[in-house]
C-alpha cells in the first residue's frame, strides 16, 4: 500500500527565527526586543520545555547577565551561591597536590562568579523573553534549513507521528515552516543544522578543526555536614593517563546540592577508553569520595562541548543568518565556561540584525557581526587562552598545563611565545587501532557511589516515542563492521555515555545494535566515530532527556 503524500507544510512569517532556547538564543531574542520592540521573534526548542536539554557545570561569569538583564542581581532569582573557595588539584591514584591560587593565571580565577543550574538560567531568560513578546515553541525540533537561492530564509520543524517504517500514524502532524528575514542558530555544540551550514557555506575553511570534549555530570544531594556552599574544585590527572586530556569538577551550591562531573577531551587515542567509566572511577578518589557519603544521586546527563576556541571558530555570518554561542564555538576551555560568551554573542548578533532590518535589508550577510566579535569581550576572553588546548594535546597533561598557564600569564602583557598554535587532526582521526592499544579493566559499579549506564540514563528522564525512525543514521553498515568493529574494536560501545550502541554476537557474527531510545543527545557519536559514519539528526520534538535543573 502506498503511503499518501504528506500535505504541504504551513508557514509562519517572522522578522527573526531563533533555533535553540539556550543562553545564546534567548539572549538574541531578548536583545532584539529591547532594541526594537515591534520586531517579531520566535524561538524554537527541541526539548520538551525550556531547559530540558540544558546541561552545564555550571559556574557562570555574570558579565553576560549583567549586560543583558542587569536587574537580575536585585531579583529573587536562580542565582544564590557565589563562589567563596576556588581550588585546583593535580591527582595521582591516591594523592592530591593543590596548586596555589597565586600561581593560577587571573583569567582562571572564579572570584565574582556564581554556581548555578544553567537550566534555571535559561528558564529565567525565557520568562524575560516572553514578557517582551517573544514567542517560544518548546517541543519542536528544527530539522531542516530553508533556502532561497543561496540565502537562509528560515527553518522547518520535523513531522510528528511518523512510524519507524516510515508510515504515518494516526496522530501524524506535518512540520511547520518558520520563515524569517534572519535566522539565528543557537543549537549548541555540534548542532545538526549548524553542521550543514558550515559545510554548505564553507564556514570553517579558514579555521582550525573544531575540537570537542564530552562532559558528564551528576547532581547529588549530600549530607549537610558534607556540604560547603560556594566551593569550586577542579582536578586533572588520575584516573586519566598523562596523554589523555580531561578532569573533574565539583561545585557546591544551594540546598545541600553538589554538582559533580568529568570532562574527557575527545582527541583521546585508546579505543578501549570509556568516558563514562572514567567519570565513575574519578569519584572514588580520596579527595572526592567522602563528599558523597550518606548522599543521594538525583540526576545524570552528558553533553559534548566545543573546545577549539579562538582558532577553531568558523565564520559566524552567512546570507540570512548567524551562529551564536556554542554553535559558533565560543566556549573558553581552560575556564570551562561558555554561557557568558553565549549571551554576549546573542546580543551582538541581535545588534547587527536590528541594524540590517532598519536599513531594509533581509537575508543579507551580517558582515559587521563577523568583523566585530574578535575585538569584543568574547575575543578578549578567548584569545589569551587559545594555546591551552593545543599545548595540552601536544605535551600531555603535566607539561601542557604548565606551558598553557605560562602562556596565559604572558598574554596578560599582550604577547605569546607560541603565537597561535594549530590543533592538528580532528577528533575522529585520533583513535589508534585496537591492536595497538591495551584494554582498560574498569571496576564494577557499587550502586552507591559508582553506577552503570542504564540506571544513569534512567535518572536523565530520557524519553523518545518508541515507534519513530531511528535518529542515529549509519551511512555504511559494512564499513561499521570492517572498520569501527574489526580495526578499532567497537569504540562506540564505550564512547557513548548512554548505552546506545552495542556489538552483539548473532549466529557467530557481530551485529551493530542501536538503542536509540537511550540517547541523551550528547552528539559524541557524530564527533568520535573514526569514519564519520554515524550522523546524529533530531528525533521527534520533545524527545530526549528532561533535565530538571542541570
Amino acid at each position: 500500500m502506498t503511503e499518501p503524500q504528506a500535505p504541504a507544510r504551513e508557514a509562519m512569517e517572522f522578522d527573526v527565527v531563533v533555533v535553540g532556547a539556550g543562553p545564546a538564543g534567548l539572549a538574541a531574542a531578548i536583545r532584539l526586543k529591547q532594541l526594537k520592540p515591534e520586531t517579531s521573534v520566535v524561538v524554537v526548542e527541541k526539548g520538551s520545555e525550556v531547559g530540558a536539554h540544558i546541561l552545564s557545570g555550571a559556574v557562570i561569569d555574570p558579565i553576560g547577565l549583567d549586560a543583558i538583564l542587569p536587574e537580575w542581581r536585585s531579583e529573587d532569582s536562580f542565582v544564590k551561591t557565589a563562589v567563596t573557595d576556588d581550588r585546583f588539584y593535580m591527582l595521582s591514584h591516591s594523592g592530591a597536590w593543590r596548586l596555589p591560587n597565586f600561581l593560577m593565571p587571573p583569567l582562571l580565577s572564579n572570584h565574582g562568579n556564581f554556581i548555578v543550574s544553567l537550566g534555571d538560567v535559561c528558564r529565567y531568560l525565557a520568562r524575560k523573553a516572553e514578557g517582551l513578546g517573544v514567542e517560544i515553541y518548546p517541543g519542536f525540533a528544527a530539522t531542516e534549513t530553508l533556502f532561497d537561492n543561496d540565502a537562509v530564509v528560515g527553518i522547518a520543524t520535523g513531522d510528528m507521528g511518523v512510524a519507524k517504517d516510515g508510515h504515518h500514524k494516526s496522530g501524524f502532524a506535518r512540520g511547520m515552516e518558520l520563515r524569517g528575514k534572519y535566522t539565528v542558530f543557537a543549537e549548541g555544540a555540534r548542532g545538526s543544522l549548524t553542521k550543514g551550514l558550515i559545510a554548505r557555506f564553507h564556514l570553517a575553511q579558514d579555521s582550525e578543526p573544531q575540537k570537542f570534549g564530552l562532559g558528564l555530570k551528576e547532581l547529588w544531594r549530600v549530607a549537610p555536614e558534607k556540604h560547603r556552599a560556594g566551593l569550586v574544585q577542579h582536578t586533572v590527572g588520575w584516573p586519566l593517563d598523562n596523554r589523555t586530556g580531561g578532569g573533574s569538577f565539583l561545585y557546591h551550591f544551594a540546598d545541600n546540592l553538589v554538582e559533580v562531573g568529568f570532562v574527557v577531551h575527545l582527541n583521546y587515542e585508546n579505543p578501549y577508553l570509556s568516558p563514562f567509566e572514567e567519570f565513575q572511577r574519578s569519584k572514588t578518589h580520596p579527595l572526592i569520595r567522602d563528599t558523597f557519603s550518606g548522599g543521594k544521586r538525583l540526576c545524570y546527563g552528558a553533553r559534548a562541548i566545543a573546545e577549539g576556541g579562538w582558532q577553531s571558530v568558523p565564520r559566524v555570518a552567512f546570507p540570512g543568518g548567524a551562529l551564536v554561542g556554542c554553535a559558533a564555538g565560543f566556549l573558553n576551555v581552560p575556564r570551562i565556561k561558555g554561557s557568558h560568551n553565549a549571551i554576549l554573542s546573542g546580543m551582538q548578533a541581535a545588534v547587527h540584525i536590528t541594524a540590517a532590518l532598519a536599513a531594509g535589508r533581509a537575508h543579507d550577510e551580517l558582515s559587521g557581526y563577523e568583523a566585530a566579535w574578535r575585538a569584543s569581550p568574547i575575543g578578549r576572553d578567548l584569545k589569551p587562552a587559545r594555546n591551552a588546548k593545543p599545548l595540552w594535546s601536544k605535551f600531555g597533561t603535566l607539561a601542557g598545563i604548565a606551558l598553557g598557564g605560562f602562556d596565559m600569564w604572558t598574554n596578560r602583557f599582550g604577547f605569546s611565545l607560541f603565537g597561535t598554535l594549530p590543533h592538528g587532526k580532528p577528533d575522529f582521526a585520533t583513535l589508534k587501532p585496537a591492536a595497538a592499544c591495551r584494554p582498560i579493566a574498569y571496576p564494577k559499579p557499587d550502586g552507591k557511589l559508582t553506577f552503570d549506564r542504564l540506571s544513569s540514563v534512567y535518572l536523565s528522564n530520557t524519553n523518545h516515542e518508541e515507534d519513530q525512525p531511528v535518529h542515529l543514521l549509519v551511512r555504511d553498515g559494512g564499513l561499521q563492521k570492517s572498520s569501527e568493529h574489526d580495526i578499532y574494536g567497537g569504540p562506540s560501545a564505550r564512547y557513548c555515555p548512554a548505552g546506545v550502541y552495542e556489538w552483539v554476537e548473532e549466529s557467530g557474527a557481530p551485529r551493530f545494535v542501536i538503542n536509540a531510545q537511550n540517547c541523551v543527545h550528547c552528539k559524541t557519536c557524530d564527533i568520535k566515530d573514526p569514519n564519520q559514519n554515524i550522523t546524529w539528526v533530531p528525533p521527534e520534538g520533545g524527545g530526549g532527556p528532561n533535565y530538571p535543573n542541570m
